[in-house]
């Protein structure tokens, strides 16, 4: 039987222990480089170490910690291995850990402004200044008729976009009875289109069958010309239109929708533009490569994520409405227990008002901590820096006699294949991957196996981008060269 008195953690406890959790993830950043980048561990492998059941008795802190050495680490795919250009970034930095840790022992409940005031106040604020800094139209703050707010992803983001569209093609009447009785609606995307939209349609009640997936040009951004003719179909058929998403920097290959043209259609036609900025969104702040949102003013919605690019760790999506009062009434429920002065007033923003869940974390914290510590200033040059790197990488695979470029690399994705084919590219990103050195991900891109080459972590310097372009190049050769010889040819 434990002799302890309490069970909880004194704070000179939390203050030690604190302070020994800081410095094994202090040594985690250091090492992180020579770590293999993508887990080794089979199926199974990370349970099999754990114990059946839960501990009977209280553990030291000390064991916590060795176990985290000796099962957790072992398992884990290094997201900030300055080697890891796989998926998206999705980084974080010294100021957004340091923020995590107050936002976790503050233990914030910020679904209310009566709950904290703090809570909300420092989010609107912080979403004002990203107006700012990102050169947002100005009718996406909250002193004019919008405003910001914190989502833990972008497919939330798009289901609350989504939802707010429905209710207001409908005049409201799905909020009120449901969709019983209602015209089908319809949302139009690209094929590229991140995949949340497909999920969000399905929560949303249109359905799969609900979402118009409009053809991309040569460049994969979609076509206005094919989204008009596909709202004007839909119409003759009796099916009723609400929304059109578009996206600056796709998932597959930073694609680049023409906003103005798409918006322009929206706007005749009476849809909701939501726009997603993913991970591409972070570029804006830099004034030169602004024109990658041109047209954005015409848009009902947008969201980016600074969990991915602007070294704000997860969960952290900014999203913003041109009309919140939208928003509010399609997401907006009452019940007694959460009633109170300040609400009734209508002097204050209630957050819970502006996403699915009732509860909601002090993210806010963690994004104030990142802007203050880095300052524009730099973001900014760790962005460029980033572009940079990934522009050099694009100019190496156009002067390869292996490789291609799949598509144009507007920012920091560069899309390639071997010129030997498709099983050869399989072939080839199994053997990269499987050294622990890099991790990189594919796609298909015209029905072609595609190489992705993301740079965007937060330690990637040019000695990683140009040891993995070394790598790459190797494993190519002696894989072209079994190839020739007949031996272990891709199949």
């Amino acid at each position: 039987m434990s002799e302890r008195q309490s069970y909880h953690m004194t704070p000179e406890e939390l203050q030690r222990h604190g302070q020994e959790a800081l410095a094994w993830l202090a040594r985690y950043q250091e090492r992180v480089e020579e770590l293999p980048v993508l887990s080794r561990v089979e199926p199974g492998a990370i349970r099999a170490l754990l114990p059946p059941s839960a501990p009977e008795e209280p553990e030291p802190f000390a064991a916590l910690l060795a176990d985290l050495e000796r099962i957790i680490l072992p398992g884990i795919t290094h997201w900030q291995s300055p080697s890891f250009f796989a998926y998206f970034p999705a980084n974080t930095s010294g100021p957004a850990i340091l923020g995590e840790l107050l936002i976790a022992g503050l233990g914030v409940q910020g679904m209310l402004w009566a709950t904290s005031p703090a809570c909300t106040e420092l989010e609107t604020h912080v979403l004002d200044w990203l107006v700012e800094l990102l050169g947002l139209p100005a009718a996406f703050r909250s002193d004019a008729s919008g405003g910001g707010v914190i989502q833990d992803s972008a497919s939330s983001a798009a289901l609350c976009a989504l939802l707010a569209a429905r209710d207001r093609a409908t005049g409201w009447e799905t909020n009120r009875a449901g969709l019983a009785g209602q015209a089908p609606l319809v949302a139009y995307a690209s094929p590229e289109t991140h995949s949340s939209v497909e999920k969000a349609a399905v929560i949303a009640g249109l359905g799969r069958e609900g979402l118009r997936l409009i053809e991309t040009d040569a460049n994969h951004a979609l076509r206005p010309d094919r989204l008009a003719a596909a709202i004007a179909a839909d119409r003759a058929a009796g099916r009723l239109p609400c929304f059109v998403c578009a996206t600056v920097g796709t998932t597959s290959s930073n694609a680049v929708d023409p906003l103005r043209a798409i918006g322009e259609i929206a706007r005749r036609e009476g849809l909701w533009l939501h726009v997603d900025g993913a991970m591409a969104g972070t570029a804006a702040i830099c004034p030169e490569l602004r024109h990658l949102q041109d047209g954005l003013e015409l848009a009902d919605s947008y969201c980016f994520n600074p969990h991915k690019w602007m070294f704000t760790s997860l969960d952290c999506d900014a999203f913003w409405v041109a009309d919140r009062a939208a928003l509010v009434r399609t997401l907006s429920v009452l019940p007694e227990y959460l009633r109170n002065r300040a609400t009734e007033s209508g002097a204050v923003i209630d957050y819970r008002d502006w996403q699915v869940p009732l509860g909601r974390r002090f993210r806010a914290l963690k994004l104030w901590f990142v802007l203050r510590w880095y300052g524009a200033e730099g973001l900014r040059h760790h962005v460029r820096r980033h572009v940079a790197l990934a522009q050099e990488v694009a100019r190496r695979v156009a002067a390869s006699e292996l490789f291609e470029l799949a598509a144009p690399a507007p920012l920091n994705l560069v899309c390639f294949r071997p010129r030997h084919g498709d099983a050869f590219g399989e072939r080839l990103l199994e053997r990269l991957n499987a050294s622990g050195e890099l991790y990189l991900t594919h796609t298909r891109l015209d029905g072609r196996f595609t190489l992705r080459f993301m740079v965007g972590q937060s330690q990637t310097e040019a000695r990683h981008v140009e040891r993995a372009w070394q790598q790459i190049e190797a494993e190519a050769a002696a894989l072209a060269a079994e190839l020739a010889a007949g031996e272990g040819a891709p199949r």
